[in-house]
């Protein structure tokens, strides 16, 4: 059950847990004497909503595009931040290495001393996803490869230069990021994402085909097993550990020694297939979720998905399937052990093996949602951290929203303020979360009751792209010439997805300024047109196979079924996005 939208401090909720103070009705907040307040503990919990007897700093700010973390048993947090230029196109990048320790000496809940080191942007640095401890080294993905930093005790940043573990990595497509994790007995499991949607050619494409078999499998959509305690390994086919998976978005481990681990799930299935899939189903359809691999496991892809409304896998209409009733081959796939909302795109998952939380969060997954661009025309989703209740390596229940507010105003990947993308537990219980926007770290602890039982943080305000104007920050203009006020408002049906399966402000924005996945529609300067309503035509027909400014590829008619007709309506809408006053 979800609770109402309101908004309790952590000031707010630690008094009350305190004192019994109750809440004053419609202020959200109570007044405390600051004794009853951690030190640990910002009244506003760092702009986030959290469970009662939860809350938060802001631990660190500006990092750069801060993405996994991993914590020392002396309280450093080590971050690994992922500098792409397709990726995070408008962003100014950091100077200094682009790995961050980070140590918060005076107990207050924020960082104080910051060290970097590593590749730097201006050395041809890029950084990566994947970071952890082992055995007295730093492991960090960097660019194609997984590399070692010994660490001497008492020491933030290693002296010495990185070995390399395994190189060779591949890179490209739609999933560049290497998320890693490293077992007690050494073994490093490095995910290889799919550079495709679904192995389909070409890709993204309405009604395209999926290679069977995969030959993109052989290398990509899978998690790898190498050595952490040897150097000089090469990624190779032969390695592949587990595989079915589209993208890992980010791997850990209970105390039983069992694995967990996320997975973005496949989009597009009512825009490149609506003879089979509504636009609801295209939203909420396949679900995201935690599964726990092992040698040899096969989650599906790129022939299945998962349907928790099902409780199996069924065939991909790429490979045959007929709209998600026909399992065929997907019946013996490996089942997921939890599913969440489609889209979300779950970037970390980290287990909850210390004490310092209720007994409820014991052996739990917390579960780092970066946020939707393709639940249109429905709301779009995530934008959160979840935590899904465990035992026995098996789910226990519902999964709850633990922390909100990270978007901001916009639940939207080019207007999101914070997007969550780490997730990481100390050795004294708190509970890290790192974003990708601008490098915000909180640090979550908790001031309640031992035995309190879950309960959803509760949810964040946000602004909707219908309720401001359908990307319009004042009074629409007139449509360009030869367009009409009717075929004006049929594009910006198909651009916000209530129409044609249209995907367009998925990638582009409500505003049309973009986000790291397309490019900016509002000019003043064109990419690939002079902007105009013909140029803007001709570019949705053809699509954008390699884009100058962003990190995905468009497919032709934007991977919907458009006519000509819709093809010129999206094109005259977008133009009055670049001619509205701002």
């Amino acid at each position: 059950m979800k609770l109402p939208i309101v908004r309790l401090s952590a000031l707010a909720a630690v008094s009350m847990l305190a004192t019994g103070v109750a809440m004053v009705p419609g202020q959200g907040r109570v007044t405390a004497s600051p004794a009853t307040v951690p030190a640990d503990c910002a009244a506003d919990n760092g702009g986030l909503t959290l469970p009662p007897g939860f809350c938060a700093t802001v631990f660190a700010d500006n990092l750069g595009h801060a993405r996994h973390m991993t914590v020392a048993d002396d309280g450093t947090v080590y971050v690994n931040t992922w500098e792409s230029g397709d990726y995070f196109p408008h962003a100014p990048s950091p100077t200094g290495g682009l790995v961050v320790a980070l140590k918060d000496r005076d107990g207050d809940g924020v960082a104080d001393v910051v060290e970097r080191f590593g590749p730097s942007v201006a050395r041809g640095g890029r950084g990566g996803t994947g970071i952890a401890l082992w055995h007295g080294g730093l492991f960090v993905e960097e660019k194609d490869a997984v590399v070692r930093y010994a660490m001497a005790p008492g020491q933030m940043a290693p002296s010495g230069p990185a070995q390399v573990v395994v190189s060779g990595l591949v890179l490209g497509g739609d999933h560049p990021m290497h998320p890693f994790v490293i077992d007690a007995s050494g073994t490093l499991l490095v995910n290889s994402g799919s550079a495709t949607n679904t192995c389909e050619h070409p890709n993204r494409q309405p009604g395209a085909k999926g290679a069977d078999p995969c030959i993109e499998q052989q290398t990509r959509g899978g998690i790898w097993a190498y050595r952490a305690d040897k150097l000089g390994q090469t990624f190779s086919p032969a390695d592949r550990w587990a595989t079915g998976i589209r993208n890992t978005g980010g791997m850990a481990f209970d105390s039983a020694g069992r694995i967990f681990a996320t997975q973005h799930g496949r989009d597009q299935l009512s825009q490149n297939w609506p003879a089979l899939y509504n636009a609801e189903q295209g939203a909420e359809l396949p679900n995201e979720i935690l599964f726990s691999p092992t040698k040899a496991t096969d989650f599906g892809w790129p022939t299945c998905y998962y349907d928790a409304t099902q409780g199996h896998h069924v065939l991909a209409p790429e490979y045959g399937g007929d709209g998600g009733h026909v399992q065929g081959r997907c019946a013996t796939k490996t089942p997921p052990v939890a599913a969440f909302p489609a889209h979300w795109a779950p970037n970390d998952v980290a287990i909850y093996t210390a004490r310092a939380f209720p007994a409820a969060f014991a052996e739990g997954a917390f579960i780092a949602f970066h946020g939707s661009w393709n639940r249109a025309p429905a709301p779009q989703g995530g934008y959160l951290v979840a935590f899904q209740p465990l035992k026995d390596g098996k789910a226990a229940g519902q999964w709850i929203r633990f922390a909100d507010g990270f978007a901001g105003e916009y639940r939207e990947p080019g207007r999101a303020a914070h997007r969550p993308a780490g997730v990481a537990v100390g050795r004294d219980g708190a509970l890290y979360i790192a974003d990708d926007v601008r490098g915000t770290i909180w640090r979550v602890t908790y001031h309640g009751p031992a035995d309190a039982a879950l309960t959803d943080a509760p949810p964040a305000a946000i602004k909707s792209a219908l309720s401001v104007g359908n990307g319009f920050s004042s009074a629409p203009p007139k449509p360009p010439a030869g367009s009409t006020v009717e075929e004006v408002a049929l594009g910006q049906r198909i651009y916000f997805g209530e129409a044609k399966a249209g995907a367009c402000v998925g990638c582009h924005g409500s505003d049309g300024r973009g986000s790291a996945a397309g490019g900016s529609l509002v000019g003043p300067a064109y990419q690939w047109s002079d902007g105009s309503v013909d140029g803007l035509s001709a570019t949705i027909t053809a699509g954008v196979a390699h884009p100058k400014h962003a990190s995905g590829a468009m497919p032709a008619l934007g991977g919907s079924p458009l006519d000509a007709a819709d093809v010129k309506a999206v094109a005259a809408y977008v133009w009055t996005l670049g001619h509205s006053s701002r």
